[in-house]
């Protein structure tokens, strides 16, 4: 009877030193390491920061004119992109036939042309990976590019002011201001033709996804001498992974941008500077995956 209280006190203070170990281990496992608790808690904002919006989830109506049929508006900005363009080379022609240079105007407008394709393949690239269908003013088209990837065929069905509108307010207001400040006919006829190309390129992408039959045979004969952007090189940014033949002018940009990986070099930069993942990176989803034509043409 005696050996009881001796050893009950001793067993308790026993128990209460491995307590008070067992405590103080696991307090400090909460709160020693507190820059390895930031750094994944900057790994987990970073993704979040990534999250941008997603491709629509429904194709367009054909009878909605908000989706694919041209507006009175739609019309008017078109209109007036193509005025800015028209006076842009009307200026260009005038003011080399008065000082007698033609050769420089030409090359200068075949430069526009050349770079033309290289700012659609940017525009493009720029949509497709970090637009958001929030973007003021151009939200409605860049959810429309997008989700063009889950149906390509829609864009041969938008009548043609709905699929130019956007790109003919860019001009507007980007062509307009030069043609009331420049005369210089060499300056004129690079952004004349360059903002031309610019504006009808999504046309030109149009015809890169409308079968040859229902093309007129200017246009095919203009595809397949690589004026203009053909279908078979185009169909090659419609397989995943959709990282590649961003240009759609004339797509004379499309193999020295891909063989260079110049887009991937820029979306490094664009991740290490702001942390922001181009959709590229992440795996095709059902975003992205075609989705085949349930509505025949007419």
């Amino acid at each position: 009877m005696a050996v009881l209280p001796q050893t009950a006190p001793t067993f308790r203070a026993h128990l209460l030193r491995h307590h008070a170990r067992i405590s103080t281990r696991i307090h400090c496992s909460a709160t020693v390491p507190p820059k390895h608790s930031r750094t994944n808690s900057d790994v987990i904002v970073l993704e979040n920061i990534n999250l941008l919006s997603p491709v629509t989830s429904r194709p367009p109506a054909l009878n909605d004119p908000t989706d694919l049929k041209s507006t009175w508006s739609h019309r008017a900005w078109l209109a007036s992109g193509c005025t800015t363009v028209l006076i842009s080379l009307a200026k260009s022609v005038a003011a080399a036939a008065e000082s007698h240079i033609w050769l420089e105007p030409i090359l200068a407008g075949f430069v526009g042309y050349v770079l033309a394709d290289l700012g659609s393949g940017f525009y493009h690239w720029g949509i497709d990976n970090y637009g958001s269908a929030e973007t003021p003013i151009f939200g409605a088209q860049i959810d429309a590019f997008q989700g063009h990837h889950k149906w390509p065929w829609t864009i041969t069905r938008r009548e043609f002011a709905n699929n130019l509108h956007s790109l003919g307010l860019a001009v507007t207001f980007t062509v307009l201001p030069i043609n009331l400040l420049c005369d210089d006919p060499v300056w004129l006829g690079f952004v004349g033709v360059c903002s031309g190309c610019i504006m009808f390129s999504q046309q030109f992408h149009s015809w890169a996804h409308t079968t040859k039959s229902r093309l007129p045979p200017v246009v095919v004969a203009l595809q397949d001498g690589g004026v203009l952007v053909s279908r078979t090189q185009h169909a090659a940014h419609h397989r995943a992974p959709y990282n590649n033949n961003y240009c759609i002018v004339s797509g004379v940009w499309n193999e020295i941008l891909d063989s260079t990986r110049f887009f991937e070099a820029m979306e490094m930069v664009i991740f290490f500077k702001f942390g922001v993942r181009p959709r590229s990176w992440s795996e095709p989803n059902s975003d992205w995956t075609e989705e085949a034509e349930t509505t025949p043409l007419t």
